[in-house]
């Protein structure tokens, strides 16, 4: 009886395995994760009050890696914090040098470099309101970062919105951001100071909806950016794109999408090609522009529970790598054919996706640098490129 339920079952097994092929005969199994070696690297403490690393960014430039973030103490109170190393292994922390009182608190949230120098951008929530209080540092030649005084409104004050990422290229620093009437950059050559470009049209909001800018990478002819639009009345945000070739004049270009809904909230170059990620209805998009202008590339990743965002692009090699959020968790994907299609990569570690938790990505030669804040540790963690091909 046992023999002959069991080739019954088998039987229906094998029907039912046809039947879903017959339903579905382009159906593949979903492509394996990709298993990195991840190597740990422990982060020195910095100097003053013992407290809890906080790890937001991470950045690297001429053979030289940086990691920014701060250090929350006890009572809860912060510090900045920096670090550098010669080869994602070994690290030394960096001097800061604050100059304000809200400096003295700063946890710095964006970085980027150029010919081996740092700047980043930091922030403390304080004032009547509670708003960011936010400034931009500068490495000197000496190694220390130092905070750049600025006057208030030039990053806060009625008209700030969000001030987002910071990049870096020949012509100097650009940091991406928005402003009450839309999308705004700030400008410096040297990140000595910076001024802020908003209202400019094209850039700004208008009559075709309300824009906001996120993140931006050097390219040869300058600069691209990209963020997203709200038509008006409407409540679903659609994907924008910007160029410039100084960071005053800009050109807008919208990014196509199926249903007319998504962002692209992350922006990087691979071999040339600028590519972008965000999310879309489904899931996660990625967008490459051509000669013909912005077109789709792939889609990744699902919806979660929450808001969903993209949270890191870098170029590895010849790779993508992404950080998505999705209201549960964060993710990495790796993409080998520049960004047409997406397998999942292993973290060494499970990060939440909460308010005080970040996962960030940055490369350079043939490594990739980890760093994630769960929300109660930080850790750093190196992979190498061949590491990406398991």
């Amino acid at each position: 009886m046992s023999r002959r339920m069991g080739a019954v079952l088998g039987v229906v097994a094998v029907l039912v395995a046809a039947c879903q092929a017959a339903a579905c005969p382009d159906c593949e199994e979903p492509p394996r994760p990709v298993r990195p070696a991840w190597q740990s690297v422990v982060l020195p403490d910095t100097p003053g009050v013992p407290g809890r690393p906080v790890l937001r960014d991470a950045t690297a430039c001429a053979g030289r890696w940086y990691v920014v973030g701060g250090v929350v103490d006890l009572a809860g109170e912060t510090r900045p914090a920096a670090w550098s190393s010669p080869d994602a292994m070994s690290w030394v922390p960096l001097p800061t040098a604050p100059v304000t009182f809200y400096g003295r608190q700063h946890v710095l949230s964006a970085a980027a470099c150029r010919d081996g120098r740092l700047a980043a951008v930091g922030a403390k929530s304080g004032g009547a309101h509670g708003n960011p209080r936010t400034g931009t540092w500068r490495q000197a030649s000496d190694g220390t970062l130092h905070e750049v005084d600025a006057p208030f409104e030039r990053y806060a004050g009625p008209r700030a919105v969000n001030v987002a990422r910071l990049a870096a290229g020949p012509q100097g620093w650009l940091i991406a951001g928005t402003r009450i009437d839309g999308a705004a950059v700030w400008i410096s050559p040297d990140a000595a100071g910076f001024a802020l470009v908003e209202g400019a049209p094209e850039l700004a909001g208008d009559e075709r909806g309300r824009t906001a800018a996120y993140d931006a990478v050097a390219v040869p002819s300058g600069w691209l950016m990209v963020g997203a639009l709200l038509p008006p009345g409407g409540t679903a945000l659609a994907p924008l794109a910007w160029s410039s070739a100084d960071g005053r004049s800009w050109q807008r270009a919208a990014l196509p999408v199926v249903d007319g809904r998504g962002q692209a909230q992350r922006v990087t170059v691979l071999g040339g090609v600028p590519v972008a990620v965000g999310p879309v209805r489904a899931g996660f998009g990625s967008w490459r522009l051509t000669p013909q202008g912005w077109r789709p590339a792939g889609g990744f990743g699902a919806a979660g529970p929450g808001v969903a965002s993209a949270a890191g692009l870098v170029a590895v090699g010849q790779r993508l790598v992404a950080v998505t959020r999705d209201g549960d968790r964060h993710a990495l994907w790796l993409s080998v054919d520049v960004g047409e299609s997406w397998r999942v990569m292993t973290m060494p570690q499970p990060v939440p996706d909460s308010g005080d938790t970040a996962v960030a990505v940055t490369s350079t030669g043939d490594r990739l640098l980890l760093v994630t804040d769960d929300g109660k540790t930080s850790r750093a963690w190196w992979a190498g490129v061949s590491d990406l091909d398991r």
